[in-house]
């Protein structure tokens, strides 16, 4: 076992305007994180407090539950999500997810954290009306947790690791529950292999394009439409690249009036697949460089191509409250959504 012993800085003063002046913190108020709120944090992790876990790009800041467990203070986490947070960092970790790229791309993505089954009833995380907002301690201190480990820890400090250019909202904190109880279909986490009582999914890609349908029928061809349109657009970073992948965050009426249309999960991943699409001389005609699997670099200028190369890399899940209105969170492009059981 690989052990890291960080060095131990007495703090005096303000610890906000402290760490500001090390040129750390996200620029809004921190929570002190004394040694009781420390080990309060740590008594919900099933570890070593100071067991290397894995390293974050693109610095290759080396993760141990101690050092997450303090910047889980300083967001203000309550002790019972810090598996969520470690989980949800283990998950940009992996591989797929190309966090050196993700951190320092001057585009402004930033990591969406989904929490799915018991934990998010357990600790109080909010799937309902405004998830992705204000108002839940949950959600916003699990979303800022992870920024502050990746400004911290991975070096993703704007100008240093962090070139967006213009960065947004959802870089302070980007956090929701699966909507579990009013979703028509089987759990995301389930339908992904991960057969868990709780999960995290993290998801890399921009903030949430609002997908308003309120036609009083219902109609699946005019909600899907909808969103076929808002994926259908030349300016994402997914545009030019066909591993991108497209989150498709039903709300649960556009969820119910789809499933009581007799429609599936993968019958929604195959009609966004067959509805968003350009031609592909209009792609040629915008991207010197395309990222393209080799079967749309074959096709015809007119060929209407799909905004990504399976349906699969379609994902839809159920989140928020009343109101006919969806979302849709494309990807940064180069980079893979992370479904992990839930540990500490």
């Amino acid at each position: 076992m690989t052990t890291y012993e960080p060095e131990l800085v007495e703090l005096e003063g303000d610890v906000t305007e402290v760490l500001a002046e090390r040129g750390m913190g996200d620029g809004l108020p921190l929570v002190a994180p004394t040694p009781e709120r420390v080990e309060a944090m740590l008594e919900h992790a099933a570890g070593p407090a100071d067991e290397v876990l894995f390293t974050l790009q693109p610095r290759a800041g080396m993760v141990t539950r101690r050092v997450v467990a303090i910047n889980a203070v300083l967001a203000g986490c309550p002790p019972e999500v810090f598996p969520v947070v470690l989980t949800a960092l283990r998950a940009l970790s992996q591989p797929a997810m190309n966090l050196r790229g993700v951190n320092a791309t001057t585009q402004l993505v930033a990591p969406m954290v989904i929490v799915h089954g018991e934990i998010a009833r357990t600790a109080g995380f909010n799937s309902g009306v405004g998830c992705f907002g204000p108002g839940n301690r949950a959600n916003a201190t699990v979303g800022r947790a992870v920024r502050l480990v990746l400004m911290h820890v991975a070096g993703a400090t704007p100008g240093f690791g962090d070139a967006a250019t213009h960065g947004q909202p959802a870089k302070y904190t980007f956090c929701a529950a699966e909507n579990l109880a009013e979703s028509p279909w089987e759990g995301y986490a389930t339908s992904c292999g991960t057969d868990a009582p709780s999960a995290v999914t993290v998801h890399c890609g921009e903030g949430p394009h609002n997908v308003h349908d309120a036609e009083a029928a219902g109609d699946p061809a005019l909600i899907l439409g909808k969103v076929a349109s808002a994926m259908t657009t030349l300016a994402v970073n997914n545009a030019p690249i066909s591993q991108g992948e497209y989150f498709v965050v039903l709300g649960p009426e556009h969820a119910a009036s789809l499933a009581a249309a007799g429609m599936t999960r993968r019958d929604v991943q195959s009609y966004l697949f067959d509805h968003a699409r350009m031609p592909a001389g209009l792609f040629r005609r915008h991207f010197e460089e395309l990222a393209w699997a080799q079967w749309m670099k074959e096709v015809a200028d007119d060929h209407l191509l799909p905004m990504t190369a399976e349906p699969d890399n379609i994902r839809v899940l159920v989140a928020g409250g009343p109101g006919k209105h969806s979302l849709v969170v494309p990807s940064w492009g180069m980079t893979r959504s992370v479904t992990l059981p839930l540990e500490g």
